[in-house]
């Protein structure tokens, strides 16, 4: 039995009102770090962390955790966990935190409920946005009440999407698509995919705590994803194999064509 939404929902809230917004547009500089070159972490992303850590293991005892920033001390460890046998958390507790110290709305909190290398629930809450956008497999996917879908196929001059900041400056892929956009956070593009406003997003890297949750609530909204492979999405799989999603199989089959070669170039 997969784990209440609703309880989910109101946790991670919950845990936004208390420990994120309050923190939002006023951190002072001992609030921030870097982890490592280019990468932050504020006191609302550890505050956020602990508290869903606790919250979560209330809803499903039985389960383990990834957490983004618990991976910091042990990568291999807490990825290791998505192979056994026991459920996952996977929390990202604050996505897009160098939108979040800069002010911007850009940001989000992730949670998602996986089993066996699947994910069962996914959730995404935008707290500047008070927006909640959520799936459960087979359920569909519902931001607020209200379903979403993916935008419909379009030919690839036309579409709207991300690619990271290699092929943004690439002119063998940027005159063959549309418009290039990027959020900063992988939590907000999902949204952004999953009710029609992005076409297609890239990643170089699939980490689970920014993906595990989207894939799943894209794939429920009736978009389609797979590793830069071709192999199915899994959390569990190596980060390393990237991430491609886009509205339909054809439409990701024809953005693989396009970018694979200027990735390899």
């Amino acid at each position: 039995m997969t784990p209440d939404v609703a309880r989910i929902s109101d946790l991670v809230r919950e845990v936004a009102a208390e420990e994120i917004l309050p923190r939002f547009r006023r951190l002072s500089a001992e609030d921030v770090r870097e982890k490592r070159p280019g990468n932050l972490v504020t006191t609302a992303d550890l505050a956020s962390e602990a508290r869903l850590i606790n919250g979560l293991a209330a809803i499903a005892p039985d389960a383990t955790v990834v957490a983004e920033e618990m991976a910091e001390a042990d990568l291999a460890g807490v990825l290791g966990r998505l192979s056994g046998e026991a459920p996952v958390w996977v929390i990202d507790p604050v996505d897009g935190t160098a939108n979040f110290a800069k002010g911007k709305e850009d940001f989000a909190v992730i949670v998602a409920y996986v089993e066996r290398g699947r994910t069962r629930v996914g959730l995404i809450y935008e707290p500047a946005r008070d927006r909640l956008t959520v799936a459960e497999e087979g359920g569909g996917a519902w931001q607020d009440g209200t379903r979403l879908a993916v935008a419909g196929r379009i030919p690839l001059t036309e579409m709207t999407g991300s690619l990271g900041y290699k092929l943004r400056y690439d002119p063998n892929v940027t005159t063959q698509v549309g418009s290039l956009l990027t959020l900063k956070s992988a939590g907000c593009e999902h949204v952004a995919l999953s009710s029609g406003r992005f076409h297609f997003s890239l990643y170089r890297r699939s980490w689970p705590w920014d993906h595990a949750a989207g894939v799943l609530i894209h794939r429920e909204a009736g978009g389609y994803s797979a590793a830069l492979d071709g192999a199915p999405y899994s959390p569990s799989g190596a980060p390393e194999q990237g991430l491609l999603l886009a509205p339909d199989r054809d439409s990701w089959q024809r953005l693989h064509d396009l970018v694979l070669p200027a990735l390899r170039r």
